[in-house]
């Protein structure tokens, strides 16, 4: 099983037909469950002190989403990049290790908090851009939905 768990809700019709899109073209490979987490308020005259605050906030509510048993992979910033064929290779592995359950964890736009990198597994960084959290989400989908292709030798059409 894959979920997907983020920090906020998306507002923006097109986003949310992107991410239901790509949604049910993993559905046919695996359950996949996305859970949204109220994301705080976080103004720009917020001082680092009051960012960490966020953080570690927003960090519990998505703590509190994760089981024991799931493979954390956290989208940071500072993580390692992969093409879509290691992406689909480390899924592979995973899946045949008895490590079905996999969580994709996408924080705020703040970033995310020290406890929620320790829980990770893996620390996943998607591009050397930076993407709104929101946008990271299809993207994200759209990756684990190539992953299966490439995994099953299935042609990948763009």
């Amino acid at each position: 099983m894959i979920r997907l768990i983020a920090c906020g809700k998306v507002r923006n019709g097109w986003m949310k037909q992107g991410i239901e899109d790509y949604s049910s073209r993993i559905r046919p490979y695996d359950k996949i469950e996305i859970i949204e987490v109220q994301d705080e308020k976080a103004p720009e005259t917020n001082s680092e002190a009051e960012n960490e605050q966020v953080k570690k906030i927003e960090g519990e509510r998505m703590l509190k989403q994760i089981r024991d048993d799931e493979y954390v992979i956290l989208l940071d910033l500072a993580g390692k990049e992969l093409s879509s064929e290691a992406l689909a290779d480390k899924m592979e592995d995973l899946y045949s290790h008895s490590r079905s359950r996999i969580v994709f964890v996408i924080g705020g736009s703040l970033g995310v908090s020290p406890q929620l990198i320790r829980r990770a597994d893996f620390r996943w960084k998607l591009s050397e851009g930076t993407l709104p959290h929101q946008l990271c989400r299809i993207v994200v989908l759209e990756q684990i939905y190539r992953s299966f292709r490439i995994r099953r030798n299935e042609p990948y059409h763009k």
